[in-house]
């Protein structure tokens, strides 16, 4: 059955089951774990005794290196095991991709060890995932104080089962989460713009497995603050995110941020700005490149590509990246006529970048899944500094998937991987599942057109002085060295 089209992250057409339903899709709950035998404990007598059919559940504990090792508990799920992490790695982000890699379900749920589910946490957020299947469903949490021993297992079991797993703490002492002001303001994500991945930080989530595959999995290169970057993959992968608060759970234990929270911080903020455009203030401030670039920009290696890729490699926003296309030739030969060659056009232009790392050669377009926006120039365009923020801006602010900017030389067009991701999954255009424009006036037609410089818009520009006033300020600056 084809999933229904939701437009950019408005999920509430969305015809999710209620009420009395049969369940279909299997689930892999997976746990990345270190340490914490007792709090395992507590967590997993509370999936045992959830709502969604056992026969459909799997739980896999990933021991992360514990000493001494974890053990499965004798109240636990009915399918539950404990694994060892793939070779070649450590942290959560690299237990859960283990994880993940040894499991079946058809949804992948991420549960931290030390998050007690109420009963319905799990087929809260099922329900959604036969309603859609790219959908991101993040669970809802409070933090609460916790050491080992204040609940046993077996009480927290049958609390659980009676549909008191609320009753365990005190709702009023608990601590919210801060996603929880966007979730309120976005109405629920409905209204939320391209950076709704940004709440997906810490509460449990579930995707479907070919979605968890189709982002590449989550970054086993970054040790603290790999959610926020998985939520940005599985946003460029197409994912629509969905908070639901009935899939609630009690966070055994004070935030990792509170104990230590400003080295956390600055710890988490140069791994996530190299990975994620247009989230960490710290990009627009510095000016240089980063691992993922804001732009891939494409130009036809023609007439005017030079003059162009100059433009732009000067521009406000550092974090571009251009390739320039072109039927790039093979070596010369050991003796050969240079001024006679065929591919001198093509060589010469290779050559005047060969020193710079922000521009590819290649023959075709090809896509990064990473970047967050393709934009193909035609080569007799005058890119204003500002050009590619512009670009970007002016989409953002009319939330579009795809912007065509007819120039004089050509036609403009900006991609947002994002849009382009959901509307190939769906076999829909870009223009239903995000939006679409096309401009022939305006900032962005300005903005590609050097009418900015001629009307100073992008600045001020220093001009010759003229007539003998001028002649005369020169000349005293020259004697003054």
């Amino acid at each position: 059955m084809a999933s229904p089209t939701i437009r950019r992250n408005d999920y509430g057409e969305l015809s999710r089951p209620v009420g009395a339903w049969t369940p279909r899709l299997s689930v892999s709950v997976v746990i990345p774990a270190h340490g914490g035998q007792e709090r395992l404990a507590v967590v997993l007598a509370a999936l045992a005794a959830q709502t969604y059919p056992g026969e459909l559940t799997e739980v896999v504990v990933v021991d992360d290196g514990s000493d001494p090792a974890l053990r499965l508990p004798e109240l636990r799920p009915r399918h539950a095991r404990i694994v060892a992490p793939l070779p070649g790695g450590w942290a959560s982000a690299h237990a859960t991709n283990s994880g993940v890699e040894r499991s079946e379900g058809e949804v992948v749920m991420r549960l931290d060890s030390d998050m007690l589910a109420f009963g319905d946490h799990i087929e809260a957020q099922m329900r959604w995932h036969h309603a859609a299947d790219y959908l991101a469903v993040l669970g809802h949490k409070r933090f609460v104080d916790w050491a080992d021993g204040d609940l046993a297992p077996e009480a927290v079991h049958e609390a659980v089962r009676a549909g008191r797993a609320g009753e365990l703490f005190d709702a009023e002492s608990s601590e919210p989460q801060w996603i929880e002001s966007i979730i309120d303001r976005t109405d629920g994500l409905k209204q939320a713009d391209h950076r709704a991945f940004r709440v997906m930080v810490g509460a449990t989530f579930s995707v479907p497995r070919a979605l968890y595959k189709a982002s590449g999995g989550m970054d086993a290169d970054v040790l603290l603050g790999s959610d926020t970057i998985f939520g940005y993959r599985l946003h460029q992968a197409g994912a629509a995110f969905v908070p639901d608060l009935d899939s609630s759970s009690w966070h055994l234990g004070p935030r990792q941020i509170t104990a230590r929270g400003d080295l956390a911080k600055r710890y988490r903020r140069p791994f996530i700005a190299n990975r994620v455009p247009e989230l960490d203030l710290k990009r627009p401030r510095a000016a240089r490149s980063w691992a993922t670039p804001l732009a891939d920009v494409f130009i036809d290696a023609a007439d005017g590509a030079e003059t162009c890729t100059d433009r732009l490699l000067r521009g406000t926003v550092p974090d571009v990246r251009v390739t320039l296309l072109g039927d790039w030739p093979e070596p010369p030969p050991e003796r050969y006529r240079p001024l006679d060659d065929p591919y001198l056009r093509l060589r010469l232009l290779a050559e005047s970048f060969r020193g710079e790392p922000r521009v590819l050669l290649d023959e075709q377009a090809r896509r990064d899944q990473s970047v967050p926006y393709r934009i193909r120039l035609p080569p007799g365009a005058k890119p204003s500094r500002d050009a590619i923020a512009t670009l970007v801006g002016y989409a953002n602010d009319r939330m579009l998937g795809e912007l065509e900017v007819e120039l004089p030389v050509g036609t403009a067009r900006l991609e947002r991987t994002a849009a382009r991701a959901r509307a190939d999954h769906l076999g829909a255009d870009i223009a239903r599942v995000w939006g679409s424009e096309r401009v022939t006036e305006g900032p962005p037609v300005e903005a590609l057109t050097g009418q900015r410089e001629r009307s100073g818009a992008a600045g001020p520009r220093r001009t010759a002085p003229k007539g003998l006033l001028g002649r005369a300020r020169g000349a005293l600056r020259r004697l003054a060295g």
